[in-house]
């Protein structure tokens, strides 16, 4: 009797807050996790206290990124394509709020679209042969209600004329749940049936997120923390998502509190995504699949 191989999954944004929780989550129900983390002394504190709580044989790995360079992104997914046979669950968990001034990415992009929007949509991109290996692989995208506050600007995506900290991150935000359903759809498309995706509201979570950003936006997080979550909560859908039998057929969808939500935006149109995805490419410099 053949042995069954163990789950692969990788988690983006792992060392704290509701990434942390849930790579925790995965690593107790037998998943070999790999975190993908900006900070090495930060991913290898979390790898120990993760690896100390595994069952034996259960692996924790770290692959060392940051999502806003693009070129760190491919050297990263070049890593993990060379090390594992396949990947099961894509967290795409990562997400910052930036400072009142703008900042640009070192490819030139603004830093809030680099993070949370143009790092995922390449690493998934690159790891999509992988996932393709799975007989049934997941991609998780946490978004926000934030989207519900977007007002996104096509020809102008990287905020040169007018940029906000907190539109920039609702505006990713939106993208993240656009950049699902529209993945779903082609994934539908192409007849890959192995692959879904859905994206998901965590809840208002009280933990160190708007550290990068203004003070503004940290005196709010600050006086709204009694009213938040807890990372322990807000992780429960990207969980659900990940690994739940009952979400297993569903793709495009959006969670919030492990229930389907509708989206409501202008902006949802099928030209307008289908322009975003467009841009998205151009930006990252490949077509999403390599032909």
């Amino acid at each position: 009797m053949s042995e069954v191989p163990q789950l692969i999954a990788l988690v983006t944004g792992a060392t704290s807050g509701i990434g942390e929780v849930t790579a925790r989550e995965l690593v107790r129900q037998g998943y070999h996790v790999v975190l993908l983390a900006r900070n090495a002394e930060k991913a290898a504190r979390t790898r120990q206290q993760l690896q100390q709580t595994a069952s034996p044989g259960t692996r924790v790995d770290v692959l060392l990124c940051d999502l806003s360079d693009l070129g760190q992104v491919r050297r990263a997914a070049e890593e993990f394509n060379q090390r594992y046979a396949r990947l099961d669950v894509l967290v795409n968990n990562a997400g910052l709020v930036f400072g009142a001034e703008r900042d640009e990415s070192v490819n030139g992009h603004e830093m809030t679209l680099a993070t949370n929007h143009l790092g995922p949509f390449l690493l998934t991109s690159l790891l999509l042969p992988k996932l393709r290996q799975s007989p049934a692989a997941r991609i998780v995208n946490v978004a926000s209600m934030a989207h519900k506050f977007a007002k996104p600007d096509l020809a102008d995506l990287d905020a040169t004329r007018s940029y906000s900290p907190m539109r920039a991150y609702a505006n990713s935000k939106l993208f993240n749940i656009l950049f699902t359903q529209e993945l779903a759809r082609q994934l539908r498309q192409r007849g890959i049936s192995n692959i879904t995706t859905n994206s998901l509201h965590p809840g208002v979570v009280a933990s160190n997120f708007g550290s990068n950003s203004t003070w503004l936006t940290r005196a709010f997080y600050k006086a709204a923390a009694p009213f938040m979550t807890t990372s322990e909560d807000g992780a429960q859908t990207s969980i659900y998502l990940a690994t739940s039998p009952e979400v297993a057929s569903i793709s495009g969808g959006y969670f919030a509190k492990k229930k389907p939500e509708p989206v409501k935006s202008d902006f949802n149109t099928a030209a307008n995504v289908q322009q975003l995805w467009q841009q998205s490419e151009q930006m990252v410099g490949q077509p999403f699949f390599a032909e």
